[in-house]
């Protein structure tokens, strides 16, 4: 079971929706997180369990964040607006800069996360077990 974060800004909650309610025999059998709204509109829109984090603005990226940090997140799912300027651009950039630091494959997109998701699906992921398997102690 892997920990996938599904983010989307406001004017990309329906094509996220829509992209989960696709896939939703995939991520089933996984472990979801989302920001605020997201995870609501997730959870209305299919039969999936979502943990909800706060909104993006009010501190739920950097709660995400937190977690890459940790190396405890598998993948992200972040569907951002690119025509809009979001009031919290700092805590997305330094999101995005942690899924980098720990190499914790991250879509801005749906055809990226299309590649990741139908790759979940094969299996693809299991380097992602030996990670947690391996994981050093925080000392």
């Amino acid at each position: 079971m892997l920990k996938i974060a599904l983010i989307a800004h406001d004017r990309k909650k329906d094509e996220m929706v829509n992209f989960v309610t696709a896939y939703e025999h995939v991520f089933e059998g996984h472990k979801l997180y989302g920001t605020g709204t997201t995870a609501q509109r997730i959870m209305d829109g299919t039969k999936l369990d979502v943990h909800r984090f706060m909104s993006g603005p009010l501190g739920g990226d950097q709660q995400i964040g937190a977690l890459v940090a940790q190396n405890e997140m598998d993948f992200i799912i972040f569907l951002r607006d690119p025509l809009m300027a979001q009031p919290h651009e700092p805590d997305i950039i330094a999101l995005l800069r942690l899924c980098d630091v720990q190499g914790i494959p991250c879509a801005t997109n749906v055809a990226t996360a299309e590649l990741l998701v139908r790759a979940l699906d094969r299996g693809d992921f299991g380097w992602r077990e030996l990670v947690h398997k391996y994981k050093p102690g925080i000392e």
